[in-house]
């Protein structure tokens, strides 16, 4: 179980300069080929331009208004699951397909979320290099819930980057991560993230640090994110 608080600033395609708050509380049960994740986040909003929409710590829906307000409160919760089903062997990575789904448990009244359902199936791959270096990518479709009026539309999602293992207890990762908009004539969130993990057990309980750098006007400006996990 972990807690990765997070607090991102920016435009995101708006006039107005929005501050997130995300904060997700999760509980992870893995075995050797499947793991399960429930994220169960907290979310607070300064300056969301009335009538735009919150979805995973961006926005879904924005708006013209040159009104804003503040909202806070549970976020969508997120249930997935990866299975790998061909192991990593020599030169061959290996292939982990996953499914998603969130829960629209925000409120859609404060703009905190859709208040829909959404559902994402993807691929994700990932091998070694050497002792120390990880690469992984994932490539994903989301089908999204749009409220009445709204016309959210279905979006491609991906990344890719590496981890390296500095020490045994340390862990750089590298990683580039980016989605389609689901307002369409809006550009998708695309950011630059640096993470730094530090184990302080053998069996992973420890604090991670992160920069996220948005790449687009779909992105906020700066991100930073500082928690840590137990694992039992």
């Amino acid at each position: 179980m972990g807690n990765i608080p997070s607090d991102y600033q920016g435009r995101f395609g708006t006039r107005h300069t929005i501050d997130i708050f995300y904060d997700p509380t999760f509980l992870q049960y893995q075995t050797s080929t499947l793991r399960l994740k429930l994220t169960v986040p907290y979310i607070s909003v300064s300056h969301l331009p009335m009538g735009a929409t919150l979805t995973n710590g961006g926005l879904a829906k924005r708006t013209s208004s040159q009104k804003t307000t503040n909202a806070s409160g549970l976020g969508d919760i997120w249930l997935a699951a990866h299975e790998t089903i061909i192991p990593e062997k020599g030169l061959r990575p290996a292939l982990v397909p996953y499914v998603k789904v969130e829960f629209g448990t925000a409120s859609a009244s404060q703009g905190l979320g859709t208040g829909r359902n959404d559902y994402e199936f993807g691929l994700g791959v990932n091998t070694t290099i050497g002792a120390n270096m990880f690469p992984f990518a994932h490539v994903g479709y989301r089908f999204v819930g749009s409220p009445p009026g709204q016309n959210l539309q279905n979006i491609v999602t991906y990344d890719a980057g590496v981890s390296a293992a500095l020490t045994l207890r340390n862990i750089l990762t590298l990683m580039y991560s980016g989605e389609q908009s689901e307002q369409p004539g809006y550009a998708g969130p695309a950011d630059a993230i640096v993470a730094w993990n530090h184990n302080v057990t053998v069996a992973g309980s420890g604090f991670q640090v992160y920069l996220d750098k948005g790449l687009t006007n779909g992105s906020a400006d700066i991100g930073v994110g500082l928690g840590g996990q137990v694992v039992f």
